[in-house]
């Protein structure tokens, strides 16, 4: 099969469009031609400096498309469902090999490119927002990387749930854009202090729950702006600065919580986790939840699409095509 692979991680150009063989299939897997991939966070992450599995390396989180084949304890898919999968890599490639418990059918209504962005992002923001974040009606709630993949997820999310959303990003474009799926105050991170201003249009009071894909200096600014028993979720190193060291003397007076989230876990753990992206997939078809994809490149264009990204330019999702 075809795939875009690197041999050592480094800039997008690290890319080669190769031959390379075909994916196994174990007893409980299944096997799909892969129709879309979605290109996320963690994967330009891990192109530039994660762990290698193997040499060629087939990076990549998630992607849809055809079932072409089933292992012999495969249960609930047959040949020719169309499914959306996640795995630890393997998505930038023609066919991809995943357990069917890492794996969903799409509903029929929903096209199979907008599904193949739909389970780390919106699972992600959902259980940020709601397992983890605990928000409720009428809270607050701060999204940073509002054009995000995660963040115009979470923000649609936030706005159903009756919540006041805010969100940054690096543009009064961008804002202004987000306020046709519920952004209701935008903070352009570039111009303004987003502490400052979150508190500014709180009255003082700060917010009650805040998604934090950013870390670096981003994540010790979140905790500075929690209200009263607010709740910070950290789900990534999107700003690509070094961990820091977080200083949180101030979150025990004010019974604040902090929590780490990371969706491969509760997905490998916890059924709950499974359910919730058939829950999505279906609000998503249903019109209830948008899918926003900014471009889409060839599969053999992968390191022009990961530098694309990169530009902070994409408004929502960018996808290969195999």
């Amino acid at each position: 099969m075809k795939a875009a692979v690197y041999y050592e991680t480094g800039a997008p150009d690290v890319f080669r469009y190769e031959d390379v063989p075909d994916p196994t299939v174990g007893a409980t897997d299944i096997l799909i031609s892969v129709e879309a991939v979605s290109i996320e966070g963690g994967d330009t992450l891990n192109r530039l400096g994660g762990a290698m599995n193997a040499r060629p390396h087939i990076v990549g989180y998630q992607c849809a498309g055809v079932v072409v084949a089933l292992g012999d304890e495969v249960s609930g898919f047959a040949v020719g469902d169309r499914a959306v999968t996640v795995g630890v890599d393997g998505s930038h490639a023609a066919l991809r090999s995943v357990p069917e418990s890492f794996a969903w059918k799409i509903p029929d209504t929903l096209a199979t490119d907008e599904a193949a962005c739909v389970p780390v992002p919106f699972a992600t923001a959902s259980d940020c927002l709601f397992e983890f974040g605990h928000l409720v009606a009428a809270e607050t709630a701060l999204i940073h990387a509002g054009a995000g993949g995660v963040g115009i997820a979470a923000i649609q999310l936030a706005k159903r749930a009756g919540a006041r959303v805010f969100a940054t990003a690096s543009s009064d474009d961008r804002l202004e854009r987000l306020r046709a799926f519920g952004l209701d105050e935008g903070i352009n991170y570039r111009d303004k202090d987003f502490v400052a201003e979150a508190r500014r249009l709180t009255d003082g009071r700060g917010i009650d729950v805040i998604v934090d894909s950013v870390g670096g200096a981003t994540l010790q600014s979140s905790i500075k702006a929690l209200a009263y028993r607010g709740r910070c979720v950290s789900v990534g190193d999107a700003g690509r600065a070094p961990a820091e060291h977080l200083d949180i003397s101030t979150m025990r007076g004010n019974n604040q919580s902090f929590s780490g989230y990371f969706l491969g876990a509760e997905l490998a753990l916890y059924p709950r986790a499974h359910a919730l992206v058939a829950t999505l997939l279906e609000d998503i078809a249903r019109g209830e939840l948008q899918v926003v994809i900014d471009r889409a490149f060839p599969l053999a264009e992968a390191a022009g699409a990961h530098a694309y990204i990169e530009s902070r330019q994409a408004f929502g999702r960018v996808v290969l095509i195999p």
